[in-house]
């Protein structure tokens, strides 16, 4: 147990071994260290790694809610964070420790840029420092599908732009070993309905994603919140030999540390009330309970005492009389290059600005198609439901409507077998959206730090699932088609296949659209149902048009299910226009003709054959709702503070 109570070991000056916490003898272990199963390779000191001291300035946050007074939520917080050390935000919850993080890392734009510095030099703008830090939010919003290294190595060809894919592997492999997570590195990360790596792995992994380009300044949202102590500790240990070994400067929030965490953190911002009570070291608050005239318990440090006596120290901690110690300006450290840095300090290291070049965007969408491909393939339920519920459904249907009659009751039985096959089709796809769901939170992140645009993300979802739509429409349209006995023309067929194509596009696009603006799973579905239920009352199946209210009537324009309804129905009988499918006798007994093809398409109104603008126009409603999910998820995006 030596290894929990010493303090961190200094790195020397050239190189040092990551997570080597035991200043024991050869041969002893550490168990807070008793996770890591393989040596980590050494890392050289980087001479043109950019370090910053970050100062914060009497920072105030106020909100104005709707119909009710200002909230102040900051109120002229002032601290310093330098690098090589951990800064601990403590405080009790709705005091402010995740709104300041969120300002820090340039996520709140309602605030005085001014107000934050970094070494000395006031920022221009919140992008700022966006660009510069990296945050790791409170959830772990990470892809369940995906293998650790996987998780990893997107991240990589994401954000180390310029670089080789060999560099980035390198660089994902040392990640692992320095997380600890190479005993898991093949290991898919899971979640809740499946099994994974363990809390504190993901949390680990988390802080991976967002350090794997290297940036200047990590700021961590409760990075131990719902781990075990021994889990917590590790990440501790984690972040502290980062801010060592890679001079970074690392600030987090955390609730109440434990005594073993307290050792590998340099300083403590502790707020109440939005406003800072105590800003230094853990001596310092020692110090000071003392002067107020009280004595820490033995069996409690000084943080969780304070957390006690809060309402004292709030009443003590004027700004004005605080100790010189605790207010005042940072006294820079000599970092390499620190003079270019003074000067660029808005630029990233790893991340030049390629991101509007098409080359970079094509390299986007492959490595997105890439992971979607990965994704699509894992989610067993949905790629088998998908695929039996296609093949499933054309033999049912076909069973019911099997060799259906050239007559009268054979033309209503047609009409049922298109209506319900679209009912059927374009309901099938609700099954998505709770993967939707949850790849909008990971895309919001990624998207928000630049990892790639939206638009990629978009182009990249339609080239994966329209091949994939495709088949499922194939397997739905051949025994369907042949086992009823519609049009026997072979481009009958293939146009019949290709409007089931289009019926799951629209309906997978109008899906993707409805999980940009649903907040859950059961809001989305009860929205699908409504919508769905909506186009097909519309859709003039129940409902003639010149029947519809006029105030309802946009909804027959709009609706998904008249156009294929149109469309089917024009495929069957245009060609069979001069074709009788009802006979009766007329008063001199002598069958004549009652129903042809063209009276079954006048009943529907449809005169012209319109087949190739309802194509059009199905083709349109699936690009709309995509650019509607476009435009609705990059404003989502630009807003979010996760």
């Amino acid at each position: 147990m030596a290894a929990c109570f010493h303090p961190p070991v200094k790195p020397d000056e050239d190189s040092v071994i990551l997570f080597s916490t035991s200043n024991s003898p050869e041969g002893s272990t550490s168990p807070s260290s008793s996770y890591y199963h393989s040596s980590p390779p050494q890392r050289q000191l980087s001479s043109d790694t950019p370090a910053y001291d970050l100062m914060v300035n009497k920072l105030s946050y106020t909100i104005q809610q709707k119909k009710s007074t200002p909230v102040k939520i900051l109120d002229s917080v002032s601290f310093v964070a330098r690098s090589s050390e951990l800064l601990a935000i403590v405080g009790a919850s709705g005091t402010g420790k995740s709104t300041l993080l969120r300002i820090m890392s340039g996520r709140v734009k309602e605030f005085d840029p001014k107000s934050i510095l970094l070494n000395n030099h006031p920022v221009n703008s919140p992008s700022e420092m966006k660009k510069i830090c990296g945050f790791v939010a409170q959830e772990d919003n990470l892809l369940p599908l995906l293998t650790v290294r996987e998780t990893l190595m997107f991240s990589a060809k994401f954000r180390l732009r310029g670089v080789s894919l060999r560099e980035k592997e390198v660089r994902v492999e040392s990640m692992i070993h320095e997380l600890g997570l190479a005993n898991v590195a093949d290991s898919y990360v899971g979640d809740e309905e499946n099994r994974g790596v363990s809390g504190g792995e993901r949390k680990r992994l988390s802080i991976g994603v967002d350090m794997v380009h290297d940036p200047a300044i990590l700021l961590l949202d409760e990075p131990t919140s719902g781990l075990d102590s021994t889990s917590a500790l590790q990440v501790v240990e984690l972040l502290s030999t980062m801010a060592r070994v890679k001079q970074r400067t690392i600030v987090f929030s955390i609730h109440q540390p434990s005594y073993r965490i307290l050792q590998y953190i340099s300083s403590f911002l502790i707020l109440s009330g939005g406003s800072a009570v105590h800003n230094g070291s853990l001596e310092l608050l020692e110090e000071r309970i003392t002067r107020l005239g009280f004595k820490i318990p033995t069996q409690l440090n000084a943080l969780e005492f304070a957390m006690e006596i809060m309402p004292v120290l709030v009443n003590s901690s004027n700004q004005d009389a605080l100790s010189d110690s605790e207010q005042s300006p940072p006294s820079h450290h000599s970092h390499p290059g620190q003079n270019e840095v003074r000067e660029s300090h808005g630029t990233q290291h790893h991340e030049p600005d390629s991101g509007g070049s098409s080359c970079w965007s094509l390299l986007e969408i492959m490595y997105l198609c890439s992971r979607f491909w990965k994704i699509m393939y894992r989610t067993k339920q949905l790629f088998l439901a998908r695929t039996m519920q296609a093949v499933v459904g054309g033999l049912g249907l076909a069973s019911v409507y099997m060799k259906v009659r050239k007559d009268e009751g054979g033309v209503a039985e047609r009409l049922g077998l298109f209506a319900f096959s679209l009912s059927f089709l374009l309901s099938s796809t609700v099954e998505a959206l709770p993967i939707y769901l949850q790849e909008r939170r990971v895309i919001m992140k990624e998207a928000s730090r630049g990892a790639y645009k939206v638009s990629s993300y978009m182009i990249a979802n339609t080239i994966v699932f329209v091949p994939f739509l495709l088949a499922v429409a194939i397997l739905f349209a051949a025994p369907l088609y042949w086992l009823v006995g519609l049009n026997p023309s072979m481009a009958a067929f293939a146009f019949f296949s290709f409007v089931v194509w289009l019926i799951v596009l629209m309906a997978s696009s109008l899906v993707l659209f409805l999980s940009a603006i649903s907040p859950d799973f059961i809001s989305g579905n009860s929205l699908i149902c409504t919508v769905l239920g909506a186009f097909f009352l519309f859709s003039g199946y129940f409902i003639p048009k010149e029947s519809i209210p006029k105030y309802w009537i946009f909804m027959y324009y709009i609706s998904l299910y008249r156009y294929p309804l149109d469309t089917l129905l024009t495929n069957e009988y245009w060609s069979a226009k001069g074709e009788c499918f009802s006979w009766k006798a007329d008063s001199e007994g002598i069958p004549r003709c009652a129903l042809t093809g063209h009276d079954v398409l006048k009943s529907r109104g449809l005169d012209k054959d319109t087949r190739w603008i309802n194509v059009g126009i199905m083709f349109g409603f699936f690009i709309f709702y995509r650019l509607l999910c476009w435009i609705i998820l990059a404003r989502r995006t630009s807003k979010t503070t996760i």
